[in-house]
């Protein structure tokens, strides 16, 4: 097992400052869960930085719970609640997301507003060259991955019943203005990279109107893999799910290939022998995705996106160091996270200034 992967699975105890009234919780289940039957073990998921997730775990069923944070929060983070109603329309479609049991928007039972859903039994890769798998098991996880993100955008989010889930339009105009607005909310030092990101970003906004769901957090570790095949069950973390241009979710998703080893333990692709691994090239996953998704003239644009995402998830980890700051983030590994703020700003600004050039 390598080092990611070991920090990364499984469960821990409740850290102290995640710790929820168990007595309360019980007597909620019992009365709003129909199948429920204590007594109620819990432990605390590594994984993840956002939103405290739990194993709720009973005699006879698993589940899942997952909350906001405790303390002052940013505004428009840890929606929870909109979690909930996302993954309740795309169960009714048959896609891979556990299935959802309740939400809970009444704060005096945990501290917070929480929902509980399904425990999803499968295999979580923390490593994006899946060491522990074959060739032809990469090749199809990686063939999945593609697959499925292409299925949510090809949805009608209108007849999810999510009209109103987000605003349709100006999608990257949206976002821009909000990570700019949370990462200053979050500041801890002068990042000039990240400054000229700021300025730059909205005024090279591709015209491109696309709309679909988008999941906003696309990655190999947000999805739960099928015990023994190489096959998507579960995607999850929808907390940044939005309607939105679809293209925004994808070249997200891209990032897997273009982040360069910054120093935190969570490099990429880039540089990595991908025909030996049998995971497909950047321009084969975009080819693949654009005839999934009827783009006829591909992917065009491609700086202005890079330059994006890089911003986006630079401003998402300095709202970490902004939680570190006011103390309701206090793990080690969010400690290690927001020392790529800079790198990741540093990327981000040389492929704006590549496309500029």
């Amino acid at each position: 097992m390598t080092d990611r992967q070991n920090r990364f699975e499984g469960t821990k105890e409740v850290i102290e400052a995640h710790k929820l009234d168990l007595h309360r919780l019980n007597e909620f289940l019992c009365a709003f869960l129909s199948d429920y039957e204590g007594p109620l073990e819990i432990k605390q998921f590594k994984g993840g930085q956002s939103n405290p997730t739990y194993l709720l775990e009973t005699p006879v069923k698993k589940y899942v719970l997952r909350k906001k944070p405790p303390g002052n929060l940013l505004k428009s983070a840890h929606a929870v609640d909109r979690e909930y109603r996302v993954i309740s329309a795309l169960n009714q479609m048959g896609f891979p997301v556990p299935e959802p049991y309740l939400f809970c928007e009444d704060n005096d039972i945990i501290g917070t507003e929480f929902y509980l859903m399904e425990y999803v039994e499968g295999r979580i890769f923390w490593d994006l060259d899946l060491p522990q798998i074959s060739y032809d098991e990469r090749e199809a996880v990686y063939d999945d991955l593609n697959k499925v993100l292409a299925k949510l955008h090809n949805y009608d989010h209108k007849s999810l019943g999510l009209s109103d889930f987000g605003p349709a339009g100006n999608y990257f105009s949206r976002q821009v203005s909000r990570w700019s607005k949370q990462y200053r909310a979050s500041e801890t030092q002068t990042i000039p990279e990240m400054d000229y990101l700021i300025s730059w970003l909205p005024e090279n906004i591709p015209i491109e109107n696309s709309v679909a769901i988008v999941h906003g957090d696309y990655r190999l570790d947000n999805l739960i893999i099928h015990p023994t095949e190489p096959k998507i069950i579960g995607v999850l973390d929808w907390e940044l799910s939005t309607i939105g241009n679809p293209l925004g979710d994808f070249t997200y998703n891209l990032l897997a290939w273009q982040m360069p080893d910054i120093g935190i333990g969570a490099a990429g692709l880039y540089g990595s022998d991908l025909g030996k691994l049998g995971i497909p090239d950047e321009e084969k996953y975009i080819e693949l995705y654009c005839e999934r998704t009827g783009r006829s003239k591909g992917l065009p644009d491609r700086e202005f996106y890079s330059a994006y995402n890089f911003f986006r998830i630079a401003a998402i980890l300095q709202g970490i160091a902004g939680r570190i700051r006011d103390g309701t983030a206090a793990s080690s590994e969010a400690m290690k996270i927001v020392k790529a703020v800079e790198p990741l700003a540093k990327v981000g600004a040389s492929y704006a200034t590549k496309e500029r050039a």
